[in-house]
């Protein structure tokens, strides 16, 4: 049995798709595809595909994971590609990789977001960061399944800085295809970046937005923009999240010249 391990989107407007929509649409796909799915044993047998900390409907992400197992061995990148156009646009396949090491979980650690602020001035972002940053502290409450709970949202947060968002007129064309353009705006806005860690309970974007909101008042006109950029292992030592696909890619690359031939020939067969 064959694993792969997959990396993929929410753009656009698709960011609107629930996890359980982006699960219907990922086994329609495996079937356009053809892909020789391992299924589980039992009265409803369904294609065994492990998915790792989905993003809350409504964000847009950039680093989603998820692992297929197949009966018969593939090429990732040739998979990526098939399973890559019979999806959605906006719900993009663009990473592939075999399974070399265990506990593809246990590397999220931490995620990278991106917060776009529409009708806040930079100044009183930087303002809020400055606040938020400086508390020990800071209390927000979420309903959760036995209602209303409070917990620290705080802690969670390893950094968070203000940056100003360009006019889309000055923007390059690679720019303009950024998580960013999902709300384009001819007027700068307010863009916070944040690195938080995968806690217990989990502290959302939203919840840091709620902090800003007691600490310093901030509250944005527009819902904000919110864009997942990176998911992965925290390093402690430089203070960023590293890509949790990176212990595979090396496992494969050590492999010998010859395993790798042989199941690149058996792949493509």
């Amino acid at each position: 049995m064959q694993r792969i391990r997959l990396r993929y989107t929410k753009r656009g407007r698709l960011r609107f798709t629930s996890h359980r929509d982006f699960q219907r649409a990922f086994e329609r796909a495996l079937r356009r595809a053809e892909v020789p799915m391992a299924y589980s044993a039992g009265f409803t047998p369904h294609p065994k595909v492990s998915y790792a900390n989905a993003a809350p409907t409504g964000t847009g992400s950039e680093a989603e994971y998820l692992e297929i197992a197949l009966t018969d061995a593939r090429d990732p990148g040739k998979l990526r590609l098939l399973l890559d156009e019979s999806m959605p646009v906006g719900l993009d396949i663009i990473d592939a990789v075999e399974a070399r090491t265990s506990g593809l979980a246990d590397r999220l650690t931490a995620s990278v977001w991106e917060l776009r602020l529409d009708g806040v001035t930079p100044e009183d972002a930087e303002r809020a960061v400055d606040a938020f940053t400086s508390a020990e502290t800071v209390e927000v409450q979420r309903k959760m399944k036995n209602g209303m709970r409070t917990f620290d949202a705080r802690g969670a947060v390893v950094s968070l800085e203000a940056h100003t968002a360009q006019p889309e007129a000055q923007k390059s064309q690679s720019e303009t295809h950024s998580p960013q353009a999902d709300r384009p705006t001819d007027q700068a806005c307010a863009i916070l970046r944040l690195v938080v860690r995968h806690v217990t309970p989990a502290v959302r974007p939203d919840d840091v937005l709620s902090g800003l909101r007691a600490v310093a008042d901030l509250a944005p006109p527009v819902p904000a923009g919110v864009t997942r950029l990176a998911q992965g292992l925290f390093d402690e030592e430089t203070g960023t999240v590293t890509d949790p696909l990176a212990p595979d890619r090396e496992a494969v690359a050590a492999a010998s010249p010859t395993a790798a031939t042989a199941a690149a020939a058996k792949a493509s067969a």
